[in-house]
């Protein structure tokens, strides 16, 4: 039975690290609350310790919330066992980072393509690869699909950390920094990207980030403050 029927709804998260060095704060997260719809966009704001990666962290199931439930799409993640975790975080996530993480030794296809080796599922594993050449050809890669990551400037690499992330079609995409390697042109086109591909296949969207610029264009704007979400949206 579904516990909710948005995509996303967190309620009452806390963190706690057992030791300050950990964090900026042995206590991070002190009662986050998000609703997130198929389709949204959010952008969390504040600054560097308040929490915001760890936050991201707990939605992607690269973390466990001291306290609180995490719903995506109906299923509580706190519940699962790690191999249904694994496979959650697999299919339904996925992520992008300021750093690419792209494989120097494999080409943009193959970096592309490195999710796909552990998903269940034999259709999309099948279907991977034109779905893979369609995604790149549609952020303007279609002419490097065999270049090694250190023929690629920034903003190439970060397009093909984003194709990488669509590969499994997930519902949930998240963002941390995105743009904060990138300078002032790549980090628009990278935008521009993320909210097309947000409204075309309707993917939540969510972006941790400095840039104002970037988070004024999401749809709602949070500010992690004392640990809290607080929706500061003009």
């Amino acid at each position: 039975m579904s516990l909710d029927s948005g995509l996303l709804t967190i309620t009452g998260v806390t963190k706690v690290f057992d030791s300050p060095s950990q964090s900026a704060s042995p206590g991070v997260l002190r009662g986050v609350n998000l609703t997130l719809a198929a389709g949204e966009s959010v952008a969390i704001i504040g600054p560097s310790g308040s929490g915001k990666s760890t936050l991201l962290n707990l939605i992607g199931t690269l973390d466990r919330p001291s306290s609180g439930q995490i719903v995506l799409h109906g299923k509580d993640l706190a519940a699962l066992q790690e191999n249904d975790l694994a496979e959650v975080r697999n299919r339904q996530i996925g992520f992008i980072f300021q750093l690419h993480h792209l494989l120097p030794q494999c080409t943009v296809l193959e970096n592309v393509l490195l999710p796909t080796v552990a998903t269940r599922d034999v259709a999309l594993r099948q279907g991977a690869p034109a779905r893979a050449l369609d995604l790149l050809k549609r952020v303007g890669l279609s002419e490097h699909v065999h270049a090694r990551p250190s023929t690629l400037s920034g903003g190439e690499r970060q397009r093909v950390a984003v194709v990488r992330a669509l590969i499994n079609r997930p519902a949930l995409l998240l963002a941390d920094e995105p743009t904060g390697a990138l300078d002032r042109q790549s980090a628009e086109t990278l935008t521009q990207l993320l909210l097309d591909l947000n409204r075309e296949q309707n993917l939540g969207l969510i972006v941790v980030t400095h840039s104002l610029d970037l988070a004024r264009q999401m749809k709602r704007v949070f500010e992690l403050r004392d640990g809290l979400l607080v929706d500061i949206t003009a």
